[in-house]
């Protein structure tokens, strides 16, 4: 017996709720073509402009952003230590 046929023969033994809850991951795990292309308009606009800038501009370095920042590699790592102060950014 093919896997194809047993999920059927599994399937055909569930009852209404079961056979939802079945169906619901099954979507889920398959997708739909809606599922698949999600991009907005504005979204498919900034990853052209990206893409058309990367051809003529040289990539900027982790460490550049952080200089722009006053901050080092070793500042960054550091942060990322350091336990998040939540209430600094609630209100």
């Amino acid at each position: 017996m093919s896997e194809r046929q047993h999920a059927h023969e599994l399937l055909d033994q569930l009852g209404p709720d079961q056979l939802a809850a079945v169906s619901h991951l099954l979507e889920t795990m398959v997708g739909t073509e809606e599922d698949r292309d999600t991009l907005s308009p504005a979204e498919r606009q900034a990853i052209a402009e990206a893409d058309e800038w990367r051809k003529h501009n040289q990539p900027i370095s982790n460490e550049e952003v952080l200089a722009d920042f006053g901050l080092t590699a070793g500042d960054w790592e550091k942060m990322g230590q350091e336990p998040h102060d939540r209430s600094r950014h609630n209100g």
